[in-house]
């Protein structure tokens, strides 16, 4: 993992801060192997139960950096191969990693970092986070789930506003329109972020991962297979440890101590 990338864990909680904050965070290759690589451990560490991710520095992350590419007549960057290779692939992961993952924003999410807070679970801004769809201003669409998430959230007309103007709002705004979960104080966002992925660590974790994977379904799904989904996860669950701790903690007037499986 190169120095692109910082890891670090404590007890349940992996974090990961991408760290290139000289260039706000942007991505080149080297940070999207590096973040892969912090990835694979979060996925394959079943002591890891919740994931913080965030950026080092004054922004959270400004999309792609545009030194990576080649822009010489004839050599010029295949930005579909491009978004292929590296974004697509990060954005499906993080959707589908079988444990809850909090984005912290701080100053700029913009181009395809707005789009990788969008994918986490729960997004926590400071009152000084913008969230900005920068690609129409260089003559892009929006991507790495840009055209899925912002409809999804915000509306049809909000969402062709954002992407057609190219226009920040803030943390604040973001939290209203429900775009993200909530936006705190500038000097309440690490407390906000530390207590909120310290909670889920310690929560039945089959079980946000199964929550996770029925609300994403919903996007696509009819009710009838949203209703046999339903009831697949929670025949699963109803067989898990966390299931039975819950149920006695309940009868038993007690906090559960849940396990994660």
């Amino acid at each position: 993992m190169s120095d692109t990338i910082e890891f670090t864990r404590d007890s349940a909680v992996a974090r990961i801060a991408l760290n290139r904050p000289q260039k706000l965070n942007s991505f080149t290759r080297e940070m999207h192997a590096a973040l892969r690589a912090a990835i694979d451990v979060c996925e394959s560490d079943d002591t890891i139960r919740a994931v913080v991710l965030t950026g080092n520095g004054r922004g959270f992350c400004a999309g792609q950096d545009l030194a990576d590419l080649c822009f010489e007549p004839g050599r010029m960057t295949d930005m579909g191969a491009l978004i292929g290779e590296n974004y697509n692939p990060l954005i499906r992961r993080l959707q589908a990693l079988p444990k809850p993952v909090i984005c912290r924003v701080r100053g700029v999410a913009a181009g395809a970092g707005a789009n990788l807070a969008l994918a986490c679970d729960l997004v926590i801004a400071a009152r000084n986070a913008t969230f900005l769809q920068a690609f129409v201003n260089i003559g892009l669409v929006p991507d790495s789930g840009g055209t899925f998430f912002l409809p999804q959230r915000v509306g049809v007309a909000r969402a062709m506003g954002l992407a057609m103007l190219g226009e920040k709002i803030s943390g604040e705004q973001a939290a209203q329109w429900g775009l993200i979960w909530r936006c705190v104080d500038d000097d309440q966002l690490d407390a906000e972020v530390d207590a909120l992925a310290a909670r889920l660590g310690a929560m039945p974790t089959r079980a946000l991962a199964a929550i996770k994977r029925a609300i994403h379904a919903a996007a696509t799904n009819g009710l009838s297979a949203q209703l046999d989904l339903e009831r697949d996860l929670q025949s699963d669950l109803g067989a898990s440890h966390d299931y039975g701790e819950g149920v006695n903690a309940f009868l038993q007037k007690r906090a559960p101590r849940f396990e994660g499986r």
